[in-house]
C-alpha cells in the first residue's frame, strides 16, 4: 500500500491555516487510498537542531569512520531522510513568514539534503519515483496576476530544493489571504472551504 509523508511546520496548532489545509488533503488522500499509511512529521515537536560545527563534522566524515557520537549527531537526520525515501507521496504544509518558509522548515531541509542519500556526489538528485504537494498559507496573495507575485519566495525555494533532490512532480496549493481570518473578516472554516476544490484536485493527483 502507498505511504504518505506529512510534514507540518506551523507553530499555531489547531488555529493554523496550513494545518487545516493539510488535514483536508490527508482526508482526501485516504479516501483515494484506503489502507494507505500516513506518516506524520510535526517539525514543531521534533526538536530539530540547526546545523552546527559538530553536525558538519559528522556529515563530511565517511560513514565507515563515524564515531558513536557522530552517529548520534546524525541519527535524527538519518531518520528524516529515511521517511522521505520510504514515502510514495509527500505533503508539506507551511505558513509563509516574510515571503519565505519558517526557520523550522529550513532546518528540516538542511537535514534531508544529504550527500550520498538524497543528493549524489556530482550534485544529481537521488530521490526518484515520488511526488510532492506543497500546501501554503500566507497573509498575502502571490498567485498569477498578483502585483506582489515576485515576492513568492517560499514556493520557488521549495520547488527548487525538491528538484535538487530529484522530486519534480510537484503540485502547489497556495492558500492566500489567510490574514482575513486573523482580522476577523472570515472564519477559519470558511477560509479552508475556499480551497477545498484545489485540495481535492491535488489529492486526486497524489
Amino acid at each position: 500500500m502507498p505511504t504518505l509523508l506529512v510534514v507540518e511546520s506551523s507553530p499555531r496548532g489547531n488555529h493554523s491555516m496550513s494545518r487545516g489545509l493539510t488535514a483536508m488533503f490527508v482526508e482526501q488522500w485516504l479516501a483515494k487510498n484506503p489502507g494507505g499509511t500516513v506518516v506524520e512529521r510535526d517539525l514543531m515537536e521534533s526538536n530539530l537542531p540547526f546545523v552546527t560545527m559538530p553536525w558538519l563534522g559528522a556529515y563530511f566524515t565517511p560513514v565507515d569512520q563515524h564515531s558513536p557520537k557522530m552517529r548520534e549527531i546524525l541519527r535524527l537526520s538519518d531518520e528524516l531522510v529515511s521517511e522521505i525515501l520510504n514515502a510514495d507521496h509527500i505533503v508539506i504544509g507551511t505558513p509563509v513568514y516574510n515571503y519565505n518558509v519558517p526557520a523550522v522548515l529550513k532546518a528540516y531541509i538542511d537535514h534531508i539534503v544529504r550527500k550520498g542519500k538524497t543528493l549524489g556526489f556530482a550534485g544529481e538528485g537521488l530521490v526518484h519515483g515520488k511526488a510532492c504537494t506543497i500546501v501554503l498559507a500566507s497573509g498575502g496573495v502571490y498567485t498569477e496576476g498578483s502585483p506582489i507575485r515576485d515576492r513568492d519566495i517560499a514556493t520557488k525555494y521549495l520547488k527548487l530544493i525538491l528538484k535538487v533532490i530529484g522530486i519534480e512532480d510537484v503540485t502547489v496549493v497556495a492558500g492566500g489571504n489567510a490574514k482575513s481570518v486573523d482580522m476577523g473578516q472570515k472564519s477559519r472554516s470558511a477560509f479552508l472551504e475556499t480551497f477545498a476544490p484545489q485540495i481535492e484536485a491535488a489529492a486526486a493527483l497524489a
